[in-house]
């Protein structure tokens, strides 16, 4: 099927492979743009369900539902990046896949990532890849110095990464670490840590956003700020960066790109993600065209949308830590009363954990006082 179909089309069907809750939010964002969806679930639990027009829930190796998906969609998206390559490669045989099975493979492995990086002078952080105690050894003797085990696979929110001063042994950190591949990373002292999306079309033309202020809270993402407090300079630097890694990936659709801002200025990138971010859920309400409808543009070959912001805007997370107990979320009235406060909900049954449950933008006449706000939002919820 073509993957130029007019949008208006009853014939243009997108699918989304993965039903959390980014997926969720595309599916909302194709039913305002006339668009219908399918998602593919791979037979987690998908709070993506309930805004599709079609699912699928069964595994992403399962031969049947790949020909099922394959056979209902006009085109193809991804909403997180964990996903086998030849599942990947399988659908993008039958419908196109945007973005492409190699930005996905690239980008879900960091020893992929950081190589992609240093193959195209993309400023990144010191790597090493480790398979073996002796590796990881010789590693910490050239580091010198502090750094980050990370597993080369399946990482995300601070999982599968172990922080260490360098004076370790070896064989005894290795061996509790549970996998058979990793990178290891220098510890950076940052500044700041700054994210930008960045959203590249059919037609080779790429935009960026506003680049976000990030907080991090039990090593998930806390609070995004907008516009980030940096100077023009890093923010139009940051901006190419984001440009550069987008063109060098041959990328169709949305992308975040995560940095260190160095106390020097300089800008390191820290990981990229192939797909709608949590650091860009405040376009949905704070710009001209939300990450998740400019996935679609890019995806079904539209023009891409402005990414103007129209306000300051603070994103807070809604981790599963804020509810009473599983099932009882916090009361929202206070948030509500604060007027220009949006809440979003993923539908998810079961507060486990820090699990992400939602997130709300504060809109501000300055970030100053949306991050206000916000912060005191939280912390009458933790109280």
């Amino acid at each position: 099927m073509s993957s130029n179909i007019p949008i208006h089309s009853p014939h243009c069907v997108v699918g989304v492979i993965g039903g959390g809750q980014l997926g969720r939010m595309i599916a909302l964002a194709a039913r305002r743009m006339g668009v219908r969806t399918v998602i593919w679930t791979g037979g987690l639990e998908a709070p993506a369900v309930e805004c599709a027009d079609e699912v699928i829930d069964k595994p992403f190796d399962d031969p049947a539902a790949l020909k099922d998906f394959c056979s209902r969609v006009t085109v193809s998206t991804v909403e997180f990046e964990n996903i086998p390559c030849e599942t990947l490669e399988e659908v993008a045989k039958c419908t196109g896949l945007y973005p492409s099975p190699n930005a996905i493979c690239i980008t879900q492995n960091r020893e992929r990532e950081k190589n992609f990086l240093r193959e195209n002078n993309i400023p990144h952080t010191w790597y090493a890849v480790i398979s073996s105690a002796s590796d990881l050894a010789t590693a910490l003797r050239e580091l010198n110095g502090p750094g980050v085990l990370k597993t080369a696979d399946f990482g995300y929110d601070g999982k599968g990464q172990v922080k260490l001063e360098g004076h370790e042994d070896a064989a005894e950190i290795w061996a509790a670490f549970e996998s058979p591949r990793a990178v290891l990373e220098a510890w950076v002292p940052f500044e700041k840590e700054l994210s930008v999306m960045a959203a590249r079309g059919a037609d080779g033309v790429t935009v960026t956003y506003d680049p976000a202020e990030n907080r991090h809270r039990h090593r998930m993402l806390d609070i995004s700020i907008v516009p980030a407090r940096i100077s023009p300079a890093v923010a139009l630097e940051a901006a190419a960066i984001a440009r550069r890694v987008a063109e060098a990936l041959d990328y169709r659709g949305i992308l975040g790109v995560e940095f260190f801002l160095k106390t020097d200025g300089s800008l390191l990138v820290n990981e990229i993600a192939p797909r709608p971010h949590n650091s860009g859920h405040h376009t949905l309400d704070a710009c001209v065209t939300s990450q998740f409808a400019q996935q679609l543009r890019a995806v079904i070959g539209l023009p891409l949308g402005s990414t103007r912001l129209l306000t300051p805007v603070v994103m807070l997370n809604l981790l599963g830590d804020i509810w009473r107990d599983e099932t009882t979320p916090p009361d929202w009235l206070p948030l509500f009363k604060d007027g220009e406060a949006i809440l979003h909900l993923y539908g998810k049954r079961r507060a486990i954990g820090r699990r992400k449950m939602g997130h709300a933008n504060f809109i501000g006449t300055t970030a100053a006082d949306a991050l206000s706000r916000a912060e005191a939002m939280k912390a009458l919820w933790l109280h």
